[in-house]
């Protein structure tokens, strides 16, 4: 029996399976990297062991110091998570040689499966020998990789050869393997997968179908179970491929078998030799925990002959410290509050005061929600969301609303080139025009009628703030018959809650401050002081950083004096596993440049001004 495990990840993911160590009275131990030394995992774990650095590579990507961490904890059994670690047979096998318990499938299925094109060739699916002009378009791809590394489209037959040398070299400077395969691309088609879990007795369960087609980047957003529309016999299929990928390698443990799905056909992508993010949707449809299906296929147990019966649909969001308007860029600072309300599954990493930083994913946490039907799984998340409390950077959360509430959504005719239609619908601002005021009056509260409060009966109280990037001035007054403003009534107004009255229509809202940084529900508002400080104020043209990260490249030839095109890329900025890209605003001089290579740099810093022609 395993009595102490060791996760090797960390945030959410060593949070999860903690949740499930400790309903088997397992011991949890933690790693964690200097940046997350006062991170959750760390914080909840039984035992916690540091890892010298910061950086992934120096510290969660280091299997030879994890496997001295769990001996040195007391650990009998290491479970990688998912990222890092979770798919290195080499790891596998390090813990394994140490005489401790690897809860995930053999080393040899990991390695097998990690190469696309022999996992294709087990399946009997080779990929494109010899393109011709009816192949196209074509997709090269990263044979040892994802995350749309070393993956070119290619429409026009005489750009292959060019794409695939670039291919090649992206592949070989991302995952250290040149080799790349083609395969058909597939225009706008749905990512569905199959969730299996196998022991070591020979039963594979193959626990239905998932959707995952809303992803930005290569990267899922939103996922659902089971897979929406997919016609009975197609969704048989899927599973008894998966099960046939599984019995191919003797898989033992959680995996995921991926396709894309297109004019009624499955195209097989890869299999993923890990628990997947997505995994709780299934654990709802199903009633299972991966988790400990896991644990206990490590621990020799065998499955009962058929999986337990799917009930109803479950929906899960992805919750990330990004703002989808501006390329997605990650963002970071002090997460002050994080609650989600009762009826839904919150899976999460972090909770109120922690640091939001930049060595890492930008995921804040996974809501997810299980009805009867689609329809009512797909409400239930989306109001979820709409009543989540978040104070701190911005998130996705209202690209999350619109995007279960749009109609290519609710009727399931959504593909992975969802948000390249719908992007600016998405993410188009809608104000709350009573926020400001809401803001301005719990301020004032409390003030005195002789301080604050004293003015002139005819001039009004005025209060500015910021909202996504625009100046707003609020005016109002206070008289003998209570607070005044136009067009609106003041019910009641404290430190916490303001209740105004429009049109005849009472709303409540509530208010938290935390520096000049205003909360009003879901609107976030900067205070601003009554005079600007001119020292702030930037020449036109200057560029600064839209996030937190690390300058990783400067355009070759960028200097001072040196004359630049409208769009032309300056400044290559990296954070939370994604790179940023400054460009030219406009035809011009380079007038001055700050940003170098290697250099750290916070929102808002100057890195160059271009001065226009």
């Amino acid at each position: 029996m395993i009595t102490s495990v060791l996760v090797a990840n960390r945030g959410e993911i060593a949070c999860r399976i903690f949740r499930t160590c400790r309903e088997l009275g397992i011991r949890t131990v933690a790693v964690h990297s200097d940046a997350d030394a006062d991170a959750l995992h760390a914080r909840v774990a039984d035992a916690a062991v540091r890892l010298p650095g910061a950086a992934p590579a120096e510290t969660y990507l280091r299997g030879d110091l994890i496997v001295k961490a769990a001996l040195a904890a007391g650990a009998d059994a290491v479970h990688p998570g998912y990222g890092f670690l979770s798919e290195n047979a080499g790891f596998a096998r390090a813990v394994l040689d140490a005489g401790l318990r690897w809860i995930g499938p053999p080393p040899e299925a990991i390695e097998t499966m990690a190469s696309k094109t022999r996992a294709k060739e087990l399946l009997g699916l080779a990929p494109l020998q010899k393109v011709t002009e009816a192949d196209l378009p074509v997709l090269v791809k990263a044979a040892a990789g994802g995350g749309g590394r070393g993956m070119r489209i290619v429409r026009r037959l005489e750009d292959l050869d060019g794409e695939l040398s670039a291919a090649r070299a992206e592949a070989l400077g991302a995952f250290g393997d040149d080799e790349v395969f083609i395969e058909p691309y597939v225009e706008n088609g749905r990512h569905v997968e199959v969730q299996i879990l196998a022991d070591a007795h020979g039963t594979v369960w193959a626990l239905g179908t998932r959707d995952c087609s809303l992803q930005r980047r290569h990267q899922k957003v939103i996922e659902e179970a089971p897979a929406p529309g997919l016609p009975e016999e197609l969704a048989r299929e899927l599973c008894a491929l998966a099960v046939r990928a599984a019995r191919a390698v003797s898989y033992e443990g959680a995996g995921t078998v991926e396709f894309l799905v297109a004019d009624g056909r499955a195209h097989f992508l890869e299999m993923n030799t890990r628990l997947q993010v997505e995994h709780p949707v299934t654990e709802a449809v199903f009633g299972v925990d991966l988790v400990a299906g896991q644990i206990r296929v490590a621990e020799g147990h065998a499955l009962e002959q058929d999986p337990p019966p799917a009930r109803g649909h479950a929906v899960e969001a992805r919750l990330y410290a990004e703002d989808p308007a501006r390329d997605w860029a990650p963002q970071t600072g002090t997460l002050h509050r994080l609650d989600a309300p009762e009826g839904v599954r919150l899976d999460t990493g972090c909770t109120g005061g922690d640091e939001i930083g930049v060595h890492y994913d930008a995921m804040l946490a996974k809501v997810v929600a299980h009805a009867p039907t689609r329809a009512e799984a797909v409400r239930k998340l989306a109001g979820a969301l709409e009543r989540t409390t978040i104070h701190g950077p911005t998130t996705n959360r209202d690209l999350l609303i619109r995007s279960l509430r749009h109609k290519e959504f609710t009727t399931a005719r959504m593909d992975t080139g969802f948000y390249d239609r719908h992007l600016q619908e998405v993410t188009e601002p809608t104000p709350d025009p009573c926020a400001p005021l809401a803001a301005a009056l719990a301020d004032a509260h409390g003030r005195s009628r002789f301080g604050g409060w004293r003015n002139v009966p005819s001039q009004p109280q005025v209060k500015r703030y910021e909202r996504a990037g625009e100046e707003i001035e609020v005016r109002y007054r206070h008289t003998r018959d209570g607070i005044v403003a136009d067009g609106v009534r003041v019910v009641h107004a404290d430190a916490r809650t303001v209740v105004l009255e429009v049109d005849g229509v009472r709303r409540r809202f509530e208010v938290a401050r935390y520096g000049d940084q205003v909360y009003v529900d879901a609107t976030r508002l900067t205070a601003l002081p009554r005079f600007p400080d001119a020292t702030t104020q930037h020449a036109p043209g200057s560029l600064l950083a839209p996030m937190p990260g690390t300058v990783v490249r400067v355009a070759e030839g960028l200097t001072e004096g040196v004359a630049v095109t409208a769009g032309q890329p300056l400044i290559w900025l990296e954070a939370m596993k994604m790179q940023h890209q400054i460009s030219a605003p406009a035809d011009g001089t380079l007038t001055a440049l700050h940003a170098k290579p290697g250099q750290q740099v916070e929102p808002g810093l100057l890195l160059a001004v271009v001065q226009p022609t």
